[in-house]
């Protein structure tokens, strides 16, 4: 069965965008990547929330996950973006979510270590894209499957403070620029989010929870 991402392109994409990284956090946000190239990004959130729930020993490990995601953003924009020839508002986007982003990691490592935990080691990421074009297609499917694994993390939260109201607005803001900027949906849905459903996920992603 091939989905788009909510009725929208990336899910070809996003399936080819390579995770390398022996870490639990790494093997979840493949999991996530894979959940929503095959059945869209609403089916992001619940692969998350119920791969953290499975195992997660409280906030640290949430945090190391978003700082996974994170990590992925942070090189998508500050390494990649530099081979795709980006030009006009696509290159000062770039530049401006690859400093954002750089930002998230800093703030994440900065709580992990606050908390007394290790942050992850950042692993490496392979990019399907070569141009503009795909570059700029590939930005809008990650931010949207970005916001759907905050929300899908955030609920796991003890301290709902580091995550609420502050780094996933600013990945769905990424979100709707890159979306005004291609001329693609800024707010999908009808105006919600609409996540699939426990069972949805669990029959194309469950096995990636261990």
């Amino acid at each position: 069965m091939t989905t788009t991402l909510d009725s929208q392109k990336g899910g070809g994409e996003l399936a080819a965008v390579e995770v390398h990284g022996i870490t639990r956090s790494s093997f979840i946000l493949r999991g996530a990547l894979t959940a929503g190239a095959a059945l869209g990004a609403g089916a992001v959130a619940p692969f998350v929330s119920n791969a953290l729930a499975a195992d997660a020993t409280g906030d640290l490990d949430i945090l190391n996950f978003a700082l996974t995601l994170e990590y992925l953003e942070a090189n998508f924009y500050n390494v990649k973006a530099k081979s795709c020839n980006l030009s006009g508002n696509a290159k000062t986007l770039a530049a401006s979510f690859g400093a954002e982003e750089t930002a998230h990691v800093d703030a994440l490592i900065a709580a992990i270590k606050g908390g007394g935990g290790k942050p992850v080691a950042m692993p490496t990421f392979d990019f399907p894209v070569t141009d503009e074009k795909t570059f700029l297609s590939l930005a809008y499917t990650l931010e949207n499957v970005g916001v759907g694994a905050y929300n899908g993390a955030g609920p796991s939260l003890v301290s709902k403070a580091l995550l609420a109201g502050s780094i996933v607005q600013v990945e769905a803001r990424h979100a709707a620029a890159i979306g005004l900027l291609t001329g693609q949906t800024v707010v999908p849905n009808g105006g919600f989010d609409k996540p699939l459903t426990k069972t949805q996920v669990l029959a194309a992603a469950g096995p990636l929870i261990k």
